[in-house]
Formats: C-alpha cells, structure tokens, sequence
C-alpha cells in the first residue's frame, strides 16, 4: 500500500485504539485463567490477533464480539497445539507465549515473519531451560525464532538481562503455574513501564508477586490460579504519540479523546518530552483528553533518555527534526532490536529526506530545524516508522509518498481513516 500525505492539519477529536501492550497481556492470562473472561475495548488487529490465536492453539475456546473478546480458559490444562504457532510480526506474543509453551507437557514450535526470524530470543530459552523446560533453536549459529519448546516449568531461580523488558513479562507471566517457587534476578532492567503492565495485569487475574523497588529482583509463588474476570483495554498511549505528534508539527487544533492517565503505560512521558521542547498541550485528568494546538516553536537543547519508552523513539526523532538546536536521544541499544533496527532506519529515511540525524552506539543525535521538501519514503515493514512519516509529512511543502505503508494497522487499525476524518489529505496510490 502507497499513500499521499500532502501538507496540512488536523481538527476536531481522535480516539486511539486499544493498547497492544495490554491486549496481549489480557488474551494470555484470559487463557492461563481457568473459566470465563471478558475483555473489552481489546486492539483487534495485528499484534493483538496474534496473540489471540496463540491463545486458542493452547486450548482456549474464544468469542469475537464487537468490541469484547469472550475467552473461555484453561487454567494449568494448557493443550499441546497441533500445528506449529506463527505469532505474525508480534515480537511480544513470540517472547510470551514462549513461556506458556512451557507449561505444557508436549512440544511446541513457535515462529513468526521474516522480522521475528532475526529477533534475538537465546537468552529467554537460556532462562527457560534453567527453570527446568526444555527449549531450544532450530537454526545453528542464529539466536532467533524458529524456537521448540516443551514442559514443564519446575521453577527454580534464574538471572537474566533486562535490556528486554518482555523476556521478564514473559517469565512473570508464567511462573505462578510453575510447580515451585521462581525467583527472577534481573541486571540492568530497562522498559520497566512494561513490567509493571504485566504486574498489573497479573494482579487483576488474582495473583500476586513480590519484587524490589528497581525491578531487580520478583519472587513468585508456584502453584497459584489466576482468577476470570472481566476487564478494558485502555488506549494506547504508544499510538497517541503519532497523532501528538503530527497535530505539534502542524497548523492543528485536535482532542485526543477516552485516555487513562493513570495507567502504567510509560509512553506517557512523550506528553512531558513535547511539551518541554515547547509544543502546546493541554492535558484533562479527569475528562481523559489532550488537546493539541500546533505552530508553537519547537526547541531542541535536550538529551532524552529513552531507555524505559523505546517504541516512542520514531514520533520524536520526526519532532525532533523541526526543533531549534540540537536533540539527543540516548540508551538506544535495544531500539534496535525492535521490528526493524529503529534508530539506523529513522537516521537513514529522515537524512535521504534532508535531515541531519547521527547516529551513535546507543544514542542518536538531531540537529534541527530542516524544512523538507518531499519526497516517497518507505515504512521497512515496521508499523510505527509508516506511521511517523505520516506525522511529518503534514509539515512537509509538498507531501510524502510512504510505501508499504498498511503495517500501520499493526497497532492503530483505521489509522488513515482517523487522519482522514480530522482533515489530513491522504490518498492512495496505485501500487
């Protein structure tokens, strides 16, 4: 799919999706619960199915509703699946649902695109065959998926890096149903917003776990249930960036609608990093909205850790571009190792734009601001480099063609017709 996004501005309100992040969580533990759970508001597209075919591969029995996902769990009677589990482009239901695969007595074999196929996963089977599974790699010398695995957890006490906040989840997630208790020591522990999402997520199923204050250290009990119920999605505050950003960078005035501020999602923090480049936001608490009024100078002058928010580094990298002075982003090492190696694909697109991007070993360094002409521009596959470039091409003198451009319904389905509807001029390109 090539789109044109021609110059121009967005108003009225928008409401994001459902977060993926919490999707994922709910459909696993609405598997891993024993009777009926009801989700609502879950990110239906994408990353989100993924993980819910995942689910039913395991022996959960679902209903897709409008609006609500109906899933029928098994508790700790997980089924061996029949077929081999291709999780699509979701790197966080691969990493998931690798330590479901563990709890079952049997042999799973889990895979994905060409994308999951070179995502590292060796130091999740490490763990895992540490905990007493049995897990390995298909591919001699690679480190990434296709991965084989079969039951059952014993639990024990494992160490492991934190730089990959979803090989913790993944293992906080399954440890309860392992037969004794896990201990989890965790060096250098980056993207902790997402672990305490799966800590959340956990406790609303019914189970608690005990953890040091710096994600360090969790203990968790063995044989414990998780507990159905019924549960919302919020928004994703990971998808609220692109709009934010788009509407910052031109002559907007848009609402973004229906947001949980007290949410542990740590994209959040994208509202306090574009305000203090000076980019006017209003935010309501209590009413659950943003309002966004661009064509305020942006200043750059700041050195921003991204090391806990990695999925917001491709909106502000295009912010960043259009501020007065110099923008540092740093602690960027597992940046690229997400969908595509973000930070060299933003320096590379942006720069072949007329930018100047520098890219540093873990860090990327913008010098702004740069007026860009136009141009086309690809997405590389990865859902929120396609939807960046929408964002900046609002602001462009004469428009962006972005190609491979449908990997945005990764996690904001109906993306382009959101866009649309505030007034931004997007068209579709024959192929």
């Amino acid at each position: 799919m090539r789109v044109f996004v021609k110059p121009g501005s967005l108003h009225g309100s928008l409401q994001v999706p459902g977060s993926k992040s919490h999707t994922i969580r709910a459909a696993l533990l609405g598997l891993l619960a024993e009777g009926r759970s009801i989700i609502g508001n879950p990110l239906a597209s994408g990353d989100g199915l993924s993980a819910l075919s995942a689910a039913k591969a395991f022996g959960a029995r679902i209903e897709e509703r409008e609006g609500s996902w109906v899933i029928e769990g098994r508790g700790s009677s997980l089924i061996a699946p029949e077929d081999c589990i291709n999780t699509g482009n979701s790197g966080t239901t691969t990493c998931f649902f690798s330590s479901v695969a563990a709890l079952v007595d049997g042999w799973t074999v889990i895979t994905g695109d060409e994308q999951i196929r070179r995502r590292p996963i060796k130091r999740l089977v490490d763990a895992l065959n540490t905990l007493g599974a049995t897990a390995f790699l298909t591919r001699e010398g690679q480190e990434a998926p296709p991965v084989v695995i079969k039951g059952v957890l014993k639990g024990g006490k494992v160490r492991l890096n934190g730089s990959n906040s979803q090989y913790v989840s993944s293992l906080l997630l399954s440890s309860p149903l392992a037969e004794r208790d896990t201990e989890i020591l965790v060096d250098n522990p980056l993207e902790t917003p997402y672990v305490q999402i799966t800590l959340d997520w956990m406790q609303r199923y019914g189970v608690e776990v005990e953890r040091n204050e710096d994600y360090t250290r969790f203990y968790i009990k063995g044989g414990q249930h998780y507990t159905p119920g019924r549960f919302t999605i919020p928004a994703d505050f990971s998808a609220v960036a692109f709009p934010l950003v788009a509407a910052t960078l031109s002559n907007s005035d848009l609402l973004l609608t229906s947001l949980d501020f007290l949410d542990s999602q740590g994209d959040k923090r994208v509202i306090d990093i574009l305000q203090s480049m000076g980019a006017y936001v209003e935010k309501d608490e209590k009413e659950g909205t943003l309002r966004v009024k661009g064509g305020a100078t942006l200043h750059g002058g700041l050195t921003i850790d991204l090391g806990d928010i990695p999925d917001s580094l491709p909106a502000l990298a295009v912010a960043a571009t259009q501020a007065h002075g110099i923008t540092t982003f740093t602690n960027l090492g597992h940046v690229r190792q997400k969908e595509t190696d973000r930070v060299a694909e933003m320096a590379n697109k942006l720069n072949a734009l007329g930018c100047d991007l520098e890219v540093g070993e873990d860090s990327l360094v913008v010098k702004g601001p740069t007026k860009v002409k136009g141009g086309t521009v690809g997405s590389s596959g990865d859902h929120r480099i396609a939807m960046a470039m929408v964002a900046l091409a609002l602001a462009t003198e004469e428009g962006l063609v972005v190609e491979d451009a449908e990997c945005a319904a990764v996690s904001f389905p109906g993306f382009f017709d959101a866009f649309r509807t505030c007034g931004a001029d997007i068209r579709e390109l024959d192929t």
